[in-house]
């Protein structure tokens, strides 16, 4: 696990900033629920009557006023956008870092295969993501106790495990994408992150649309679905599976026969 450890070595202040980041702006986030609650069915009602604005973000469909309505608005954005980005900067430098730092020759010398390297930095980029979700749920856990708030466990380990399939397919994507790129790819990734956000939000936003849920990984991270069905979408779940599945089936295919530069 010589790349594995390596990987995560170098990426180690990035997931740091990032993991802290949003870890901090969602438990602030939580921590000011208190204080807004007695102006938050009002809140709501303003939100609910905002036409486009409120169904690009589900605000007409939940209940403000209450911890997971806010949760899923407020929180839900921070982590959805925020991971997704977090996501996309894992995965869309993984391969292609070793030709745009001249160091493929050093490192496809040694006597281990591609496919083994095409796995460590997978499992590197994915525990990065791990680590992400996991101090962030803590947080979370932590400012609940601290506010004392209360809210249905289930929904919300249903709203973090969205959230966090949806990092993975995006993280698979531009995975895959890196094993054709010969130099860096940050705008590609941040801008497909950012495609995939967008489209979710016209999906809400213009009828007859829905089906643009299956392309992006955000149609099944939908706060007001999970909350009132209290399961996440099985069908734009398994589409998300299975370009998860087959994009990193791609960035082995690719790599593996690669002319490294």
């Amino acid at each position: 696990m010589t790349i594995f450890l390596h990987e995560l070595r170098q990426s180690r202040i990035f997931i740091i900033i990032w993991t802290v980041s949003i870890a901090f702006m969602m438990g602030i986030c939580v921590l000011i629920y208190p204080q807004m609650g007695d102006r938050m069915d009002e809140i709501g009602a303003v939100f609910a009557q905002m036409g486009g604005f409120s169904q690009a973000f589900g605000m007409d469909r939940l209940n403000f006023g209450e911890f997971l309505g806010f949760f899923s608005i407020e929180c839900g954005n921070m982590l959805g956008l925020g991971g997704a980005f977090f996501a996309a900067l894992c995965g869309i430098s993984a391969l292609s870092k070793e030709e745009r730092e001249h160091t493929a020759e050093f490192l496809l010398t040694h006597p281990i295969s591609r496919a083994r390297v095409v796995t460590e930095k997978l499992l590197a980029a994915v525990t990065g993501v791990l680590i992400l979700n996991v101090v962030i749920i803590a947080v979370i856990a932590v400012t609940m106790l601290a506010v004392g708030v209360t809210a249905d466990i289930n929904i919300l380990a249903l709203l973090f495990s969205a959230y966090f399939i949806m990092q993975l397919e995006i993280l698979a994507v531009t995975f895959a994408l890196s094993a054709f790129l010969r130099r860096g790819g940050i705008g590609l990734g941040l801008g497909l992150a950012a495609i995939f956000y967008f489209l979710n939000i016209i999906s809400n936003l213009i009828e007859n649309t829905e089906f643009i849920k299956y392309i992006t990984p955000f149609g099944y991270t939908e706060g007001a679905d999970i909350i009132s069905s209290k399961s996440i979408d099985g069908g734009y779940l398994m589409v998300g599976l299975i370009i998860t599945a087959a994009a990193v089936c791609i960035a082995y295919i690719k790599y593996t026969k690669k002319d490294i530069a």
